[in-house]
This record gives C-alpha cells, structure tokens and sequence, in this order.
C-alpha cells in the first residue's frame, strides 16, 4: 500500500533522512521505532508532503505521491493522527470531527459521527465541548477519530500514546487492536514494545536517518535486547 524507496530530506542545509526504505502492506500494522531525534516524525512529514524529498520516492497504492502537496495526499486517503494532536481547541469535538470528514471512496461502512461515537463513547458524552477542554487522553481519541472521517485507506499515528495515563493508552491500544482487525493498514510511532510486539506485523528501526533494523514481532521478541539498545526503551 505504502512504498518508500530511499527517501532522502532535511531541514535548510542540515540532512535528516538518508535513504530510507519502508513498506506498509494492505492490512497490515507497521511500525517506525527509534530515540527522539532520529527521524521518525520527519519520515511521516514527508510521507504527507508536509516536507518535500531531496531525493527517492514514495508510492500510495502504486501511484507516486513524491511531491504531491498534503491536501491531495490526504484526499488519496492516507489519515494521520500528529503528534501532540493538534485538534482545533476553540471548535467542540463535533465541530472538529466534522470539519474536514469525507468519503471519497464511497465505503460500504463508512466513518460517521455515530460510528466514531461508538468506537469513542466519551466523545459521544462530550461531543459539544470545546476540544481544548478535554483530557490529553480524550484529545487523542479525537485525534484519531478526526482521522478517520476522512475514511482514510492508512492510517498514520505520530506518537500514539506518549503522555497519556496508563488506563487511556490501554483503551488506544484496544481501539487500534479494532481497526486492524477491520483491515485497515496502519504506520504507528510509539515507545511501548510490549503493546507494539502484540499488534504490529513488521518494525523498523531508525537511527540517525537510516533504518537499521527491520523484522517482524517474532524477530523483535528474539532480538529485543538490541532493539531496546537503538530504541533507548
């Protein structure tokens, strides 16, 4: 579905990524590892066109997405939930969720406001609150239900639990458990190898803009040690 062929970027004069290569198959849940600053979060901005390549390509479906601007790669279908999870604080969660929805593709079980309320009861509870005021965990969920409005085909999460209370990233993981089991292709960052191990097919490590190590969750289970060692777990 997702295809990145040694994709090269920086920031002005400074090179971040060098020639990174990674795939997410349909279906499938994938996942980008490393320490802060190694380029996990570059790699997604220029999966969105939010940061254009210096050099390789990145494919969506077999169709070249290498400088094509966000709001188209969006409207192809690739959903991402930022970190920090920049939800628009002065709209309530309805206005939020609503404000860019869309079905492009005309799913047979679209993403609607009742089905994102019933995959997130507490913002069914608090869908005409102002977004700003909700919990950093009630905030995520909003994150990723603004995502999936957009009925996207992949699903991209940029640091999925950082920060939450452990009984708020236990119902994320449940949720993303969901979703994979209804087919949707998923590119995660996060830092909790045992939920990961559990949920994802396939890992890549990244370390000073290069990927240094890729398996899958048996692979990972047997050579965690060094993966901790790149992953600073």
């Amino acid at each position: 579905m997702l295809s990145i062929r040694a994709l090269e970027t920086g920031y002005g004069p400074a090179s971040v990524l060098f020639g990174i290569d990674l795939d997410v198959p349909q279906g499938q849940v994938v996942t980008l590892l490393g320490r802060n600053g190694m380029g996990k979060t570059t790699t997604i901005r220029s999966i969105m066109g939010l940061l254009p390549a210096r050099g390789g390509t990145i494919s969506f479906n077999e169709e070249s997405i290498t400088g094509l601007p966000p709001h188209r790669i969006a409207q192809m279908g690739i959903g991402l939930v930022p970190e920090g999870r920049q939800v628009f604080v002065r709209l309530s969660v309805e206005e939020n969720l609503v404000a860019t929805s869309a079905d492009r593709r005309h799913s047979d079980n679209p993403w609607t406001l009742e089905r994102v309320y019933d995959f997130f009861p507490r913002l069914r509870e608090r869908h005409g609150q102002y977004a700003g005021t909700l919990s950093g965990g009630e905030q995520q969920m909003l994150a990723i239900g603004r995502a999936l409005m957009t009925n996207p085909r992949l699903l991209i999460l940029d640091e999925a639990t950082e920060g939450l209370a452990p009984i708020i990233r236990a119902d994320i993981w449940a949720c993303l458990d969901r979703l994979k089991a209804e087919g949707l292709s998923i590119l995660i960052v996060d830092r909790n190898l045992n939920a990961l191990i559990r949920l994802a097919d396939l890992h890549h490590v990244i370390e000073k803009g290069r990927i240094v190590w890729r398996g899958t969750s048996a692979e990972l289970t047997e050579q965690r040690h060094l993966v901790e060692e790149k992953v600073g777990v």
